[in-house]
């Protein structure tokens, strides 16, 4: 008899196999990121430091040029496509696991960064956004004198 190491997430993900596949439950991997309107979402690291926030998407195998950066009311939105590459004759797939078809993500950006200097760097696939920080106004203490 062969042992076998005992993996409760297993057995819940067969039990829920079924209902997993229709709506990508978190344990596959899936697409649980907020993608209205989208078909997939990249993923992204948020750093930052006292000068800067700083984005960074995967976005593999997509052009710099297929993908659109908008700020509005201090929300952020990355938009792009990746397009499925064309079947050639005599060629036949098993298996699809990359994400195909337009992608969304969005960003709230705090009240203290500076959305005019926003710069983006693409270069293989990572998107990088770096977001300066504004001076925020320092609180002003006055020191009471009690007479």
């Amino acid at each position: 008899m062969k042992l076998a190491k005992w993996d409760p997430f297993r057995e819940m993900e067969e039990m829920l196999d079924p209902y997993s596949k229709t709506s990508d439950w978190p344990f596959r991997g899936g697409r649980s990121l907020n993608t209205k309107g989208s078909d997939w979402a990249p993923r992204v690291d948020i750093s930052e430091t006292d000068a800067e926030f700083c984005i960074k998407a995967e976005v593999p195998g997509i052009k710099s040029e297929d993908v659109k950066i908008k700020i509005e009311d201090h929300v952020l939105s990355l938009h792009g496509e990746n397009k499925r590459e064309k079947e050639e004759k005599g060629e036949k797939y098993h298996r699809i696991e990359r994400y195909y078809g337009s992608f969304s993500r969005s960003f709230s950006l705090p009240e203290n960064v500076d959305e005019e200097k926003i710069e983006a760097k693409f270069k293989d696939g990572l998107l990088t956004l770096t977001i300066p920080k504004t001076e925020v106004a320092k609180a002003k203490t006055i020191e009471v004198k009690v007479k």
